[in-house]
């Protein structure tokens, strides 16, 4: 039995998927790949869904920053990672570092300084101190930031 996918197939499949959620072109061409497609009738089909705005790299990048940072909880270093690892381009990844407020930034990683602190037995402060910035630095946050967030947090403890 034959499985592979016609050209017109895969299209509509990759269609009906960006329709779901939001892919960027390189999670898209995996896919196409994946289901037998050749490279450059994989390139044929995301040109027309780029066309077509099924695809918008930029659009991706706003959305990704804005759930891994609201929703996971992650830092810029992280979400950046993970940016360049899906191939979009400096300025599709600082368009979407944009989304991000500074100020809810900065308490989001108050917030995980402290939940984290409440979580430690230690007594010994330098211990303590290097599991909190091992911790938050573990989360993609930058490491001055988590320097200040976690002496703030240690004064006030």
């Amino acid at each position: 039995m034959n499985c592979e996918l016609t050209k017109e197939q895969a299209l509509g499949k990759a269609a009906r998927l960006c329709s779901g959620s939001e892919h960027c072109s390189s999670q898209i061409r995996e896919k196409l790949l994946s289901w037998g497609m050749s490279d450059e009738d994989a390139e044929d089909i995301i040109g027309y869904l780029i066309k077509e705005k099924y695809i918008d790299d930029t659009r991706f990048s706003r959305a990704y920053c804005h759930d891994k940072f609201c929703y996971s909880h992650w830092g810029r270093v992280k979400i950046r990672q993970m940016l360049r690892h899906l191939h979009l381009t400096d300025a599709q990844i600082a368009e979407g570092m944009e989304t991000i407020p500074e100020e809810a930034y900065l308490q989001t990683i108050a917030d995980a300084v402290r939940q984290k602190n409440r979580t430690l037995h230690d007594t010994d402060t330098y211990q303590r101190k290097v599991k909190l910035v091992r911790h938050l630095l573990s989360r993609g946050f930058e490491m001055e930031l988590v320097i200040d967030a976690v002496d703030d947090c240690l004064k006030l403890g």
